[in-house]
């Protein structure tokens, strides 16, 4: 950035920076009170803790807000959760929720809170590297989409190349791009109207579960998803278009359509996902209703399935037989049970033994 002073500012002057890319993600009303953007910033980025510091040790100077100014006025495009607790310490009926307790003031605090310092700069063009270093690559990161939107913003608005981006942060992971094709891919879903962001079943976006399945194999060649492009507005092929509703859906589920997403988390389920897509019959089960977990087991070979269900049969047993002496009660369906099991391990064992000396040509040797 170019050479600034800080100064302070009437708080008056001091504006919500509703183009934040930690606001955007939940889709602000352009006339957004001042109460309700407090309200989103309390809830999901920690300003409780940040009202308790400043009423006990005040504003510091060397964590002086970043602002750009406009018809007198100034846009805080670093420090909105700063704001906000200020906010809050000079006037509690802003507070998100009754029940939410804003501590008392001096007024000596309160006289010294009614103006902030600020670094104006011109533009936010003139601070985009600093944020993309601070929040996209370094130690106060934003959430994955607000990078994403951030990253976005900085390769349309002021034209920088991604790998331009990418150098000046410090990425070298390949980040940037991964969250600037997510974007791509969820802005294409939301123009061929296969998916709405406010329709997503979650309150949260778990962005991260697009951006992160984007690099999965069985997830590409569903997709049919094309190569690194910069300026590519469309990742996706556009006779692509219903497998990038549907996987859209089973990320994200749908309010409308009373379904919920089938990825919970991204571990295990988003990697179970990319191999049932990988497999035609498991897809086909997906497709008609069934769980992930029958359709992720679908689509593993038949000698991993026996296998599992050989080591889980296996487990469980040892577990019954750890209870025996405190859980047996001589209930005859016990022992029935019991048997039951017996004779089906037995024949299980037996067909093993046969199957192994016809492809052998040998005869295994038996113990019981």
């Amino acid at each position: 950035m170019s050479e600034t002073v800080i100064k302070p500012i009437e708080l008056s002057r001091l504006l919500f920076d509703r183009k934040n890319p930690r606001l955007v993600e939940f889709d602000l009303s352009p006339k957004a009170s001042d109460q309700e953007i407090i309200r989103i910033l309390w809830e999901t980025m920690d300003v409780r803790e940040l009202v308790q510091s400043i009423a006990a040790s005040g504003f510091f100077e060397h964590e002086s807000l970043l602002v750009v100014a406009s018809n007198n006025l100034y846009t805080v495009i670093e420090g909105n959760r700063r704001l906000a607790a200020v906010k809050l310490l000079l006037d509690p009926s802003l507070k998100p929720f009754p029940e939410v307790n804003i501590p008392c003031i001096a007024g000596s605090l309160r006289k010294k809170l009614s103006q902030l310092p600020s670094l104006v700069v011109t533009s936010r063009d003139e601070a985009w590297r600093y944020l993309g270093f601070k929040h996209v690559n370094g130690p106060a990161k934003w959430s994955s989409f607000a990078k994403a939107q951030y990253i976005a913003d900085v390769h349309r608005r002021v034209e920088v190349d991604l790998g331009d981006i990418a150098e000046q942060i410090g990425d070298t992971h390949r980040t940037v791009y991964r969250l600037y094709r997510g974007l791509v891919v969820l802005e294409q879903a939301e123009r061929l109207r296969v998916f709405k962001k406010g329709d997503r079943w979650k309150k949260h976006f778990s962005f991260s579960h697009l951006y992160t399945g984007l690099d999965y194999q069985g997830i590409q060649s569903f997709l049919g998803l094309r190569e690194e492009v910069d300026d590519a507005t469309d990742f996706v092929p556009k006779d692509k278009k219903g497998e990038l509703g549907e996987l859209f859906l089973w990320l994200y589920g749908s309010k409308k359509n009373d379904k919920a997403p089938i990825v919970k988390s991204q571990n295990p389920d988003l990697r179970r996902l990319d191999a049932v897509l990988n497999n035609i019959e498991s897809r086909a089960a997906l497709r008609n209703g069934y769980s992930l977990d029958y359709a992720f087991k679908a689509s593993q070979p038949a000698s991993r399935r026996f296998s599992e269900a050989l080591q889980r049969s296996k487990a469980d047993l040892e577990s019954a037989r750890a209870l025996l002496s405190e859980g047996y009660d001589d209930t005859p369906q016990l022992l029935s049970m019991a048997k039951a099991v017996r004779n089906l391990a037995c024949d299980l064992y037996d067909e093993m033994i046969r199957r192994g000396s016809s492809s052998s040509g040998e005869q295994i040797s038996e113990t019981r």
